[in-house]
């Protein structure tokens, strides 16, 4: 049955792991940070005054990351995915058909820049790519 699947939770956590700090440099000075926070009207003092502080941040975002963790373990479960190749066209699509969509109100809806649009939609894309080939060699 489709919904008795074994979930290796070593697996998860790990990916979940992955998501975060791709995450951390996905978003840093070195990568797309700058820019983010240009297009978001950010700057040091006021990413300081928000109401979290970055460990506090980290810490809640976990909670998302290991869902997002748990659910792909199940497509890729669901889709037969055992190697690297196949676990990141399961992350692809599940991108493609949930992320990439999903995240276009960000520019129809909300006005943001397109440039915004990517660096958000193609970082989710790296981790469900990471993740992917990670679940589909490890639980298979």
């Amino acid at each position: 049955m489709a919904w008795d699947i074994t979930v290796n939770y070593w697996a998860v956590l790990l990916a979940a792991i992955i998501n975060i700090v791709v995450g951390g440099f996905w978003y840093s000075p070195l990568i797309f940070g700058k820019t983010w926070m240009q297009i978001m009207g950010f700057d040091n003092k006021k990413m300081k005054s928000m109401s979290l502080n970055a460990k506090q941040a980290y810490t809640i975002a976990v909670i998302p990351a290991v869902i997002m963790s748990y659910v792909l373990a199940h497509f890729v479960r669901y889709v037969g995915a055992s190697t690297v190749v196949t676990g990141m066209i399961t992350g692809a699509w599940l991108w493609v058909g949930f992320i990439a969509t999903t995240l276009t109100g960000i520019v129809l809806w909300e006005g943001r820049p397109f440039k915004l649009y990517l660096i958000n939609s193609l970082y989710y894309l790296v981790v469900l790519l990471i993740n992917g080939a990670i679940l589909a060699v490890w639980i298979s």
